[in-house]
């Protein structure tokens, strides 16, 4: 199983981003999937999730109203639309799967991992 997010860069404050995870090695729309960011010298941080029929979905008090999770089974790519960016938004983005959807915001509820993409906002 792999996992590979795409789409980071750097942005000013203000600006918009839209990262991608794509999966192989699995049957990408039985999983759901979450995004999590890592800022430096901090743990790694729930950021968004979605259900396998993108039908639920949860964020982050942090980025709730700025950040939108989706996913297109078809493709095997679940997306999120980052608008509105903050310096503080400033981490490498990782996408996890799992075979359940969850609210919860331990990172070890997620049973696969991807490669990280860097995404910087200056101020």
């Amino acid at each position: 199983v792999q996992l590979q997010a795409s789409g980071g860069g750097l942005v000013q404050a203000g600006g918009s981003l839209r990262l991608s995870c794509a999966g192989s090695g699995l049957t990408f729309f039985g999983y759901a999937t979450a995004w999590f960011r890592h800022l430096p010298e901090k743990e790694r941080e729930y950021v968004a999730a979605i259900s396998q029929s993108g039908g639920r979905t949860n964020y982050a008090d942090s980025v709730r109203g700025r950040f939108t999770i989706s996913r297109d089974n078809a493709k095997g790519l679940v997306y999120l639309q980052m608008d509105y960016l903050k310096p503080e938004d400033t981490a490498v983005y990782y996408c996890a799967a799992g075979g359940v959807f969850t609210t919860t915001t331990s990172p070890s509820r997620w049973d696969y991992w991807g490669q990280g993409t860097q995404v910087t906002v200056s101020s």
